[in-house]
């Protein structure tokens, strides 16, 4: 279901500083999104389900509706509850690379969605940025890193686990981690 408003992001007026010209390493800056990026935001999403999707009998046009639908929804629901830290595009070497939307909670930095471009994992890209990420909770003096990866998605736990995440509370559908300071 497309609705005709526009998916528009807010004003970046509450990004904290220390998240401002951020240069992660490893080629990597983060850039704060703007509704230009949403064109990009949509296929990073569906090819991040394609692999989901392979298996479904569906013509194209039918999962392309389906990932169009279903990213409009994620989207709706980030923007009715905002991240006050930031809606960010991942840039590699002056070009789009993923997305990393934050939020700044009491003390600590919540990652709501991190979402690397195919072509660029297991290059380095997410273990930077989570680096970077643990890096900025240490300099602002925040007791911790959290977010939530799909119970589904072993390969980012793994990722996660690797740079020092540590396993919480589990749903059916995600776990929570967190990184302690």
């Amino acid at each position: 279901m497309i609705h005709a408003e526009p998916l528009a992001f807010p004003s970046p007026t509450k990004t904290p500083g220390y998240l401002l010209d951020a240069h992660p390493g490893h080629g990597l800056a983060l850039r704060i999104a703007r509704d230009t990026d949403l064109p990009y935001f949509r296929a990073l999403y569906a090819a991040s389900r394609a692999p989901e999707l392979a298996g479904m009998p569906w013509p194209d046009a039918a999962k392309q509706a389906f990932c169009d639908s279903q990213f409009e929804l994620q989207h709706r629901h980030y923007l009715a509850h905002p991240a006050p830290a930031g809606y960010f595009v991942v840039m590699r070497d002056g070009q789009p690379a993923g997305r990393l939307y934050l939020r700044h909670e009491v003390n600590e930095l919540r990652i709501v969605d991190i979402l690397i471009d195919d072509a660029l994992r297991g290059r380095g890209v997410g273990t930077a940025l989570l680096r970077w990420l643990q890096s900025r909770v240490r300099e602002q003096g925040l007791a911790r890193l959290t977010l939530s990866v799909a119970v589904y998605n072993p390969d980012a736990r793994r990722l996660y686990e690797r740079v020092g995440f540590v396993t919480g509370e589990r749903t059916d559908m995600h776990l929570g981690m967190s990184w302690p300071h």
